[in-house]
């Protein structure tokens, strides 16, 4: 006869002893079952006691998650996350140097547990944490050099501790001090700093970025792409992943007329604020060093990796949405000189692109036949060609950046198509605009706004 489906068959461990086997009956309140265990080990204070997981995970049994034990899980008495919450308090205090770093260690792996990170947290666990990172490491900044290992594993402990309590979503964001801000940014801003202790630093921005929009002002104001670039240019993977992590939340977060780029911009990245993230995204150096030392790096790229240049490529993308749903206005001569310079380039290209020598009338024709040749629609006013959206005048930029860029091939594509047969020919403006309209379709230009997930560990 099968057992009860109540009952489940677990061992559980408590150092110094032999582990028990025993029947758990799930009906029973969690504390008679911890009083039971505590009793068959003639432990007194059964409510300083706790059950957790004797795996990797260690995470605390409660009244919440004890369905989750199966038949053959192995538990151990433990220490109650208040008890062990309030030792860990008062030993990260400590004056012992190496007291306090194996008290930061346990807590740093403890912290992982919301149960446990619930009951810290009520101590001002996180105030206490911050105020050990901003004076914290300018109190013992004159032990750095005799101590280094030390000073090192103490602040990438702490770090982690902090990243891991706020993951639990308990406490803001938005209550954290410009001066905490500053000093996480300076361990970024680093040229020479330990890794640990840098992922974590990036980790933190990212996560302030996202879930606060003071705190994206502030972070914005603390760094600068020059000095996220080096970071991008190492050798640890997991660097670049949160270096480019910390680009996109700057840009998921930045002001709407922050994200509007100038398509004429030829600015320096390495003194651009992140504050105009548009002009950062939009310029082909940014691209040029994920490109070298990222994707054409000799490693395979990760899962996480892989996620965040996903995401960098929809943000690009989407930088062209304004210009694709922009349509031509027929009476603004700055557009319409855009059309003449195609002219100019492909049929007249020693004059000038206003050249007023004939009459109206011949220069009309002359326009008319030429703009037939290029390949529009409406060969007379070829602008109404862009009046149409998607693509606008993404369209037309995408022209004009072929024919000053790559000029040979534009004036041969244009001369070439222009002396076939009607069947055969294949016009470049029209195929230029419906090429680009395929292409927004395909990358999804302008589609960012249908996914709300785009930090770490989400799906987009």
């Amino acid at each position: 006869m099968p057992p009860p489906a109540d009952i489940v068959k677990v061992a559980i461990e408590w150092p110094g002893a032999f582990p028990k086997l025993m029947e758990i009956d799930q009906k029973k309140p969690l504390s008679a079952i911890i009083k039971e265990v505590c009793d068959g080990w003639s432990l007194a204070n059964h409510e300083y006691f706790a059950l957790q997981h004797a795996d990797s995970s260690n995470f605390y049994i409660t009244e919440k998650n004890r369905n989750e034990i199966k038949n053959g899980t192995i538990l151990r008495l433990t220490t109650s996350p208040a008890q062990n919450a309030q030792q860990l308090h008062e030993r990260i205090q400590s004056s012992s140097m190496d007291a306090k770093l194996e008290a930061l260690k346990d807590l740093a792996s403890l912290s992982r547990d919301v149960t446990f990170a619930q009951e810290f947290i009520n101590l001002d666990g996180i105030s206490l944490l911050t105020q050990m990172v901003e004076s914290g490491t300018e109190r013992y900044q004159k032990l750095q050099k005799i101590m280094k290992p030390c000073f090192g594993d103490m602040l990438s402990f702490t770090l982690t501790a902090f990243v891991e309590l706020m993951d639990h979503g308990i406490v803001s964001w938005d209550t954290f001090s410009v001066a905490f801000i500053k000093k996480i940014a300076s361990f970024v801003n680093k040229s020479a700093i330990d890794v640990s202790i840098l992922q974590r630093s990036l980790a933190i921005l990212e996560s302030m970025v996202l879930n606060s929009h003071d705190l994206y002002q502030k972070v914005a104001q603390e760094i600068t792409i020059g000095q996220l670039i080096p970071h991008l240019q190492g050798t640890e993977q997991e660097i670049q992943t949160y270096t480019i992590a910390v680009i996109n939340a700057l840009f998921l977060k930045a002001p709407d007329e922050r994200r509007q780029v100038d398509v004429e911009s030829n600015v320096d990245i390495l003194d651009c604020p992140l504050t105009e993230m548009a002009n950062i995204l939009a310029q082909k150096q940014l691209r040029s060093i994920i490109l070298t030392h990222v994707i054409r790096a000799q490693r395979a790229i990760n899962n996480e990796m892989a996620h965040q240049l996903y995401v960098l490529q929809v943000l690009t993308f989407n930088l062209l949405e304004d210009r694709m749903m922009t349509k031509m206005d027929p009476q603004d001569q700055a557009q319409r000189d855009i059309i003449f310079e195609l002219r100019r380039i492909a049929f007249d290209a020693e004059s000038e692109p206003n050249n007023s020598s004939g009459s109206m009338e011949k220069r009309k024709s002359m326009y008319t036949r030429d703009y037939k040749k290029l390949g529009f629609i409406n060969h007379v006013n070829p602008a109404m060609d862009f009046t149409q959206t998607p693509p606008g005048m993404l369209a037309l930029d995408n022209m004009l950046y072929f024919a000053k860029h790559h000029q040979d091939a534009y004036i041969r594509i244009v001369l070439e198509n222009s002396s076939r047969e009607d069947k055969h020919e294949c016009p470049f403006g029209r195929s230029s605009i419906e090429l680009t309209k395929m292409l927004c379709e395909i990358l999804k230009v302008g589609e960012l706004r249908k996914y709300t997930c785009f930090p770490h560990g989400c799906d987009a």
